[in-house]
């Protein structure tokens, strides 16, 4: 784990707590916890720096590497930053580290659409102003790269909530991390995850696919169309 903060353009900075509720009988986070986090400083960031638009951001992809999981309590700095851009497309990049040796990097695609039409929407010159120095030349890419299901996967029921509905009218990126919690590996010894979304899911009958060796998880909705793929490192 060795990622580097931009000597130039923007960092933005923002400490957390962890709460009885982010963390298990363990004490360590779960890793919605640790979803909902990059979400809010990504977003508290666009607030911040006045480029909140009226445009919809949806994630592709997010990849968090595990050095240690924050545990119940502990305090933790949250530092992101715009590592690529293209004409949609932007790479978040965040660190969290904690004062008891908490340590995760991720790494966040996502795409700005138009609320309507759904389709992509370039970025603003507000928005290329601001993060345009941290981004340093470096092109951002959405493209998608998990194989698909394997034949003879284990198949596995799964159920959406509708609390795990967001203001987008789907299934919150946040909540596919509890899958992964619950049907890979454990992450409390650290290691890597990556999600890959595909389509928006909505709340109601869900149907999970597991390869053999179980590093592999594909998500289908309830039309059994791939919503989204997990993959632990």
């Amino acid at each position: 784990m060795n990622e580097q903060l931009p000597e130039r353009g923007r960092v933005f900075e923002r400490t957390h707590r962890v709460r009885p509720e982010e963390v298990g009988a363990d004490e360590l986070a779960h890793l919605h916890a640790v979803a909902n986090w990059l979400q809010d400083v990504a977003y508290l960031d666009i607030l911040d720096a006045g480029a909140l638009e009226a445009r919809a951001w949806i994630v592709r992809r997010t990849k968090i590497e595990i050095g240690a999981l924050p545990r119940f309590s502990e305090a933790l700095r949250l530092r992101t930053y715009c590592a690529g851009i293209a004409a949609s497309v932007a790479d978040r990049r965040t660190v969290i580290d904690g004062d008891q040796g908490a340590r995760i990097e991720a790494e966040a695609v996502w795409v700005q659409v138009d609320p309507v039409t759904r389709r992509p929407a370039r970025f603003s010159e507000r928005f290329l102003e601001v993060y345009s120095e941290s981004a340093a030349g470096r092109r951002a890419r959405s493209r998608l790269r998990h194989p698909g299901p394997d034949e003879g996967a284990e198949r596995i029921g799964w159920t959406f909530r509708n609390a795990d509905i967001d203001v987008a009218g789907h299934v919150n990126n946040a909540a596919y991390w509890q899958i992964a919690e619950q049907h890979l590996p454990s992450a409390g010894d650290g290691g890597q995850l990556e999600i890959e979304f595909r389509a928006g899911a909505a709340a109601g009958e869900a149907t999970l696919l597991r390869n053999a060796d179980r590093t592999l998880l594909w998500v289908l909705d309830a039309d059994r169309a791939l919503s989204a793929s997990i993959a632990r490192g």
